[in-house]
């Protein structure tokens, strides 16, 4: 529980000198003071973390909502979750290409298998008892377009909800990339909208300023109700 403390402190450390600020309400502030909802992503594959299943099941105990976000390159690790009871909440998992080709010159991919690897997960989504994800991370120049083949994909998944999302320029990838790879929302609105037209699902949600697309099959948001 060490994990789970420690990032319940790290939240309140962040909030320290907001409960007196006139900008945020008494009930705003209750709000981010007690978290009822933790994203398990942004520090390398979390799938690689042995103890996942413990910490998911400590969340859990906490009544808070996981959100696992995976590169989609260790099935095995989702199916013994599964086979365990562990799964989070809902599950993320990017898919970044449309096509091998494309997949190892933008992930860098470190072995010849990642690809297939990620193909079998999205096979095992269907099975899998929790709600389900793909995010396609879209980058102007590199892997934007393309819509019959991340349509391919996405059948093989058939999640719960798609998410489009333009590229941002922060992190390591200013190592490799440009401001200029950073696609517009309207070119992000349009792919989504190409998908959406060959796969039967239906725009449900999207924010400008984010440059993301949600869909979804019937065109309904089925928030988490806590």
């Amino acid at each position: 529980s060490f994990i789970v403390d420690d990032s319940i402190r790290g939240q309140r450390e962040l909030l320290s000198g907001f409960k007196g600020n006139p900008n945020v309400s008494p009930e705003r502030f209750l709000e981010a003071w007690h978290p009822t909802n933790v994203a398990i992503s942004l520090t390398g594959e979390p799938t690689l973390y042995k103890r996942l299943g413990e910490m998911i099941d400590e969340f859990k105990r906490r009544k808070m909502s996981t959100f696992l976000v995976t590169n989609g390159t260790t099935p095995s690790v989702l199916r013994r979750m599964h086979a365990e009871g562990r799964l989070p909440t809902q599950l993320y998992v990017t898919v970044a290409a449309p096509n091998e080709g494309i997949y190892r010159k933008l992930v860098a991919a470190k072995s010849d298998h990642e690809w297939k690897k990620l193909k079998e997960t999205l096979a095992l989504l269907p099975t899998l008892p929790t709600r389900t994800v793909i995010r396609h991370t879209l980058v102007e120049g590199w892997n934007l377009g393309w819509e019959d083949e991340y349509a391919e994909l996405d059948r093989i998944g058939r999640p719960m909800f798609i998410e489009c999302k333009g590229y941002s320029f922060v992190g390591e990838s200013r190592l490799r990339l440009e401001a200029n790879n950073v696609p517009s929302h309207a070119s992000i609105r349009r792919f989504a909208e190409g998908l959406a037209d060959r796969i039967g699902y239906q725009v449900a949600a999207e924010r400008e300023d984010s440059r993301v697309v949600l869909l979804t099959t019937d065109g309904q948001l089925h928030p988490i109700l806590h």
